[in-house]
Parts: structure tokens; sequence; C-alpha cells
């Protein structure tokens, strides 16, 4: 039940509501009160009961909520519906407007003291402010969420704590968003709270920072445990971002027919949910598939039409690294100038703060575009940058095969010492994939 106001708040409303329905005290008293206590209630000096307020609230003809916290009859489920029409403003793509609509559900909260729909209109700001690529806005976004539910029950919590680990797993923080999931997973099966929703949640979210630190295991397990929570959830598009992010453990296992599969329900979920994002990037993630199974004509295609639909919504971040696997479609398609200028004009939108992981990639394959045409300076710049990139996300895959390219080159201009160096910095991080950055695994699910 929603805090009461003060007797002193609700004595004055209640005088107000007995003289606009021209009342006495003795009229709103009877038969169980006496004017005494209407006056003494009236006047702030008593705290009324809950018996008390809902006899005056029948004598009035407002609803007991109204009277105690003098919030209007239905705001709250109002509140409610309107939240979820801004929902499906944002899966639609229009994500300017979800946030005008957000914000001003927002204010409504807070003045009428509603924590669940400030929660709500919180995290509908932080998705936006994702979709946008404003990673820091995002972060505040889902901080103040977890704040205004700091007393509430950790899986009413954990969208928000998933969304905060998303910012940073985007801004190339990927320890940080694995231990913000990882200790969220902890203590949720620790603690006995196993609920679906929150658990298939956060294993498909760790998914994606697994695989990029090159902790394969941990990630082929995560997506073990979403499957098998997957029938006890609640929400289809929950489910549907499951199968999308199980799809890449199932690419990285050789079993390119399940991930196509697994992305071929999600795709259709989403047509079904019509939510316009999460079907640009299953539009995105068959375009990696086949990429990666060699179907070149078919990755451009797909990944042509995520870029398309994910520019129309203004999901500039998104878009920006769908650019560059699309870049590389092309260059092994044999069209090296168009990829280096795709790439080009996305790199001013990527950075270590933003993008890391893809910006790294934007400059491995400028610096093997470069390899291919001789010019073996530039190569070198864009391999190095790539390896500070990579090195500050902690992304073990990728770092590995970096070294081998920046170790090659060095060693083909003579520099022996330096490529040993780069070799060792490789070998480094592939001697135990994913464990090296990580500590013990979360504590499992009940399954």
């Amino acid at each position: 039940m929603a805090k009461r106001d003060d007797p002193a708040t609700i004595g004055l409303r209640v005088q107000r509501l007995r003289r606009e329905r021209g009342l006495t005290q003795r009229q709103l008293a009877e038969p169980v009160y006496t004017p005494a206590y209407i006056s003494t209630l009236e006047s702030g000096r008593v705290r009324p009961s809950d018996d008390a307020l809902r006899h005056l609230a029948g004598r009035l003809g407002v609803a007991f909520d109204e009277l105690a916290t003098g919030r209007p009859a239905h705001l709250a489920t109002g509140l409610r519906l309107r939240l979820t029409e801004a929902q499906r403003v944002l899966a639609s793509g229009a994500t300017e407007e979800a946030a005008r609509q957000y914000a001003g559900l927002l204010t409504e909260a807070e003045s009428h003291g509603l924590p669940d729909a400030e929660y709500s209109a919180l995290l509908g700001l932080g998705e936006c402010a994702l979709d946008s690529g404003d990673l820091t806005t995002a972060r505040e976004r889902f901080e103040r969420a977890e704040r205004t539910l700091a007393d509430a029950p950790l899986p009413a919590r954990v969208p928000a704590l998933r969304g905060r680990a998303v910012a940073h797993y985007l801004a190339g923080e990927l320890r940080y968003a694995v231990y913000l999931l990882e200790s969220t997973l902890d203590e949720l099966n620790r603690g006995g709270l196993h609920d679906p929703d929150a658990l298939l949640l956060l294993y498909a979210t760790v998914i994606g920072p697994y695989m990029d630190m090159g902790a394969h295991a941990r990630a082929a397990q995560a997506a073990e445990f979403a499957l098998a929570l997957a029938p006890r959830a609640a929400d289809p598009a929950l489910v549907a971002r499951m199968h999308r992010s199980v799809a890449r453990t199932l690419l990285a296992e050789g079993r390119v027919a399940e991930a196509d599969a697994s992305l071929a329900k999600a795709a259709e979920m989403y047509r079904q949910l019509q939510i316009r994002t999460e079907l640009a990037n299953c539009h995105w993630m068959r375009g990696y598939v086949y990429a990666q199974h060699g179907d070149l004509e078919r990755a451009e295609a797909e990944l042509r039409s995520a870029q398309g639909m994910l520019s129309a919504q203004r999901a500039a971040l998104y878009s920006s690294q769908v650019a560059v696997e699309l870049a590389d479609v092309l260059h092994r398609r044999g069209r090296s100038d168009e990829a280096a200028a795709l790439l080009h004009g996305v790199l001013g939108d990527l950075s270590s703060e933003r993008g890391a992981v893809h910006a790294a990639a934007a400059h491995r394959l400028l610096g093997r575009i470069a390899e291919a045409a001789r010019d073996t300076e530039t190569a070198e710049e864009h391999y190095v940058r790539a390896l500070s990139l990579l090195e500050r996300a902690g992304a073990a895959g990728d770092l590995a095969d970096l070294c081998r390219l920046l170790g090659d080159l060095l060693r083909r201009t003579g520099r022996v010492e330096a490529a040993l160096d780069a070799y060792r910095t490789g070998l480094g991080h592939r001697t135990a994939p994913g464990t090296t950055t990580l500590g013990p695994a979360p504590a499992r699910p009940p399954l």
C-alpha cells in the first residue's frame, strides 16, 4: 500500500471534500463516529485508522487511496497504461518520441510518489539512451532506477542492473559488465530467489561479454541455463532475446543450422510483438551467422537490412557496429575500397568509451586492407590502435588474433624482437581463454 499523508494533510482534505459536498460534521460522522471526532480529525490532531478512512471515503464518495494519499482515483492504472504505450512506441523504433513520453511519465510519477511507475519510466529512459548510443545517460538512468526500488526484492531490480551492465558492455568495459551480471546471478541463486524472468534476462545478457572475452565455456553454460529457463518465463520478448543470444554460442560450436533456426524463432516472435529494434538485431545476427559460414551474399543482404532499420531509428551506435561487420563482408567479397570508406565513415561514432570492441574491429580491418595495399606503416598504426582498444576491453579472443597479425607484420619488416613481444602478448591471452580475467563461476540455478 502507498504511504499515507500526515494527519494534518488528511484532515484538511477531509474538510475540503466535506464542504464541497455540503455535508455537516454530524452528517459525515454518522452513524459510526461523532461530530467531535470529525472536528478533531479535520484539525489534524488525530491520525485516523484505516477503518475510519474507509467510512469517510464512502460518505464522501471517493476512493480510500485518494483520501489517504491525495492521488486521483485510478492514477496508478492510468500511468501503467501510458507506460505500456511508451514501451510500444520505443519498440516501433521512435526513440525520441518514446523518450519524451517516458520523461513526462517520470515527472508525473515523482509528483504523486509512485515508485513503481517511476522505476518503469527510468528503465524506459535508460533503454532510449542505449538505443541512441548515449551510454553515460543510460547508466545514470539505470542507476537511478535501482535507487528508486532500493528496498524492493532483488528480482524487481534485475532489469535496471542488466541495463547498467549493457551500458558498460557497449562502452567496452567487459570485465565490469560480467562482474555486475555474475554477482547478481550469484546473489539470486544463493539466496533462493529463483525468478525465471530475472534469471533468463541475466543469462541471455551475459553471453555477449563472455564471448568477447573468450570465455566460450561459460557462454555455452549460460546458454544452456537460458534454454532450460525459457519454458518458465512469462515474457515472450525476453524469450526471443534469449534465442538471439544463444545463437552466438551455437555458432561458436559449429552448429550453424541450429543457430539460424534459433534466430528465425526470435525474428518471428519480434514480428508478432512488433518490436522493430530487436527485429533489426535479428537481421544483424543472421548476417553474422552467414558471414561466419561463408555465405557472403546473404550476409551482406541481412546486414544491410539491419543497418537500414537501425539508421531509420537513429540508433547511431548499433548502426555503426553493424557497418563494421558489413565492411568485413564487403572486403571479403573483393570490395575493399568500399569497405574502407564505410569504416572511415563510422569510426567517428566509435571510441574506447563507446563500442570499443567494434572500434578495434574497424582498425583491424583497415590494417588488413592497408597491408594488402603494401602500406605497412598505415597497417601497423591501425593494428596498434586496435591492440590498445582490445587490451582495455579485455576481449581476449580478438586480442590474440590481432597480436598474430601485428607480429607477422613486424616480422616481415625485420623487427623480430618486437614481433616476438606481440606473439607473447597474444599467447598470454590464449593460455586459458576466459579464465585470466574471471573469478569463480556464479552459483547455478536449480534446474
